[in-house]
């Protein structure tokens, strides 16, 4: 009996350790880097949930897709039930790899060697292939910071879908996408469909830059939108081979001062008027442009600063833009500057000469802007200068004579702007009495004039339009006009309608003209003083009373 019953317990125990069994199985051995496995896990016992660690598989592999299932099933009357993992895994490496011995509810799986070969060597790739990677390199050699463009292709004959890649990073390298393209190409008479995408890259130094492997992975097979799991599809992973090529150090032979690597440079200036209308005290604004093709428009040099006798320059902050496409990276920079003259006469700006390598022709070349020769007039009619500018807008050794006359034309001109106001409020009067409180108190005007000012701060040139359209109708309650224009046809300032002309390009021009703050800045406290000039005429408001 005693024999009997350690018989049982031994049966009990065997079968009990035959229950709680984790098995792993793969659906291959051997495959290409740019390939995928099949690895099935299953374990047989009581399963209390979780799952296996998987840590250690994501050393060598990475887990694309994972499905869990759990079965119950009865065979020549004999039950059984197991769970079961289903995981899709794509080698990180060539060389000899293991799926390593995975642990669940105590139970351990086998170590499963697995062998990783280069792309399209194993037995199921070549020319049939549904789906793989090309990279092409748009030069064999480079030099340092000059453009290279990468191409890189995932050519497939089957339906793919939530295509997903990594972004490319190149050490030692800065690198932008500049170009994503789709369309066909029929390859042995075979047609894929192709996928592109487009790479600029600059190496920072010399030496060898290695173009490191790109991973694509995406889904092949058409989605049932009615199923749930869509077991139709399959989850690939495409990996390209890395590239290698030479950088090149910057000649000895360059004499520039910057080295500017580039396709085509270009250099074009532009202005807000016509310079040959140019009066002094009036600012005219130089536009410079910058252009070059195959650079950012952070490896471009600042230009030159003005340093003209007799004028005065106010530069803006410059402005930078990189325009991408196919051909790669095509970099500007916008150098904005307010120009003063401060004495008639004969001008002369410089010639601009920037030197830069032709990347086509291998060689130094120079491009340059030519000398700008410009004629200033005497001052403009009616033209005010600020009390603490006067010194600095009179001529290298201006006597004492011509200072008292410019102080006695100063008077002159206060005192006729001071006796047509006169006249025109007498007028004013004569044609209709203003109603009691039907003028806004000045305090609202000086406000008005602080929001003009900070308006001009921003730059926008809607914030500033509307800014001075307020403050013309708070300081002149009697104008109509709903427009700088329409108001100006009634105040006739010189400083309105050259801010209305500035305001008009940068806000209706294509492309628009950017705004010089300096610039502005001069026309709206010009135009302020304006109020200043006419402020005693508004308070002396009783005399016109004398003449009634």
């Amino acid at each position: 009996m005693r024999a009997l019953q350690a018989l049982l317990i031994l049966l009990l125990a065997t079968t009990a350790q035959a229950a709680d069994q984790l098995t792993a199985t793969v659906d291959r051995n051997k495959i290409g880097i740019d390939e995928t496995l099949k690895l099935r896990l299953r374990y047989s016992g009581d399963e209390n949930g979780g799952r296996p660690d998987f840590n250690l598989l994501e050393q060598d592999f990475d887990i694309l897709s994972r499905q869990q299932s759990n079965q119950y099933r009865v065979i020549n009357g004999r039950a059984e039930s197991f769970v079961e993992w289903m995981l899709t895994l794509a080698p990180k490496r060539e060389g000899k790899l293991f799926v390593p011995s995975l642990h669940y509810q105590g139970a351990v799986s086998d170590a499963i060697p697995i062998t990783v070969t280069e792309p399209g060597s194993s037995p199921n790739t070549g020319e049939d292939r549904q789906a793989f990677l090309e990279v092409e390199l748009d030069k064999e050699k480079v030099h340092v910071q000059e453009q290279l463009l990468v191409k890189v292709r995932l050519y497939t004959t089957v339906g793919l879908h939530d295509i997903a890649t990594e972004p490319l990073k190149v050490p030692g390298a800065h690198v932008e996408k500049v170009d994503e393209q789709r369309y066909e190409r029929r390859i042995n008479g075979v047609g894929h469909a192709v996928y592109e995408l487009t790479y600029a890259i600059f190496p920072e130094s010399s030496g060898k830059l290695t173009i490191p492997a790109l991973s694509y992975v995406a889904v092949a097979g058409r989605r049932d939108p009615f199923s749930l799991f869509n077991r139709n599809t399959q989850r690939l992973r495409l990996r390209s081979q890395p590239r290698s090529l030479e950088v090149l150090p910057k000649p000895d032979s360059y004499s520039g001062a910057n080295w500017l690597p580039a396709a085509s440079l270009g250099i074009v200036q532009s202005w807000s008027k016509d310079p040959q209308t140019f009066t002094v005290g009036e600012p005219i604004t130089r536009i410079v442009t910058l252009r070059a093709e195959g650079l950012r428009a952070a490896q471009l040099p600042p230009l030159p600063k003005l340093n003209v006798e007799g004028l005065k320059t106010y530069p803006d902050q410059p402005q930078q833009d990189d325009q991408l496409g196919q051909s790669g990276i095509i970099g500007s920079r916008i150098e904005t500057t307010a120009i003063v003259a401060t004495k008639p006469g004969d001008y002369q700006l410089p010639a601009v000469t920037v030197t830069w390598w032709d990347t086509k022709t291998g060689r130094q070349r120079a491009t340059q802007l030519p000398p700008f020769r410009f004629t200033v007039a005497g001052a403009a009619t009616g033209a005010m200068q600020e009390p603490d500018q006067t010194a600095d807008l009179q001529p290298n050794g201006t006597t004492a004579t011509d200072q008292s006359q410019f102080w006695r034309n100063l008077a002159i001109v206060a005192l006729a702007s001071h006796l047509l106001w006169l006249l025109y409020f007498f007028r004013q009067r004569g044609v209709r009495s203003p109603m009691p409180g039907s003028a806004k108190p000045l305090p609202n005007a000086e406000q008005q004039a602080r929001a003009l000012e900070r308006a001009v701060e921003t730059g926008d040139p809607t914030q500033i339009q509307e800014a001075a359209l307020n403050w013309l109708h708070t300081r002149w309650p009697q104008v109509t006009g709903n427009s700088l224009g329409e108001v100006n046809r009634e105040l006739n300032f010189e400083e309105l309608e050259k801010l209305q002309e500035l305001l008009d390009a940068a806000l209706y021009l294509t492309p628009s003209r950017p705004l010089n703050k300096q610039q502005m800045q001069i026309l709206v406290n010009r135009l302020l003083k304006r109020k200043l000039l006419e402020k005693s005429a508004e308070e002396d408001k009783p005399l016109p009373d004398l003449f009634v």
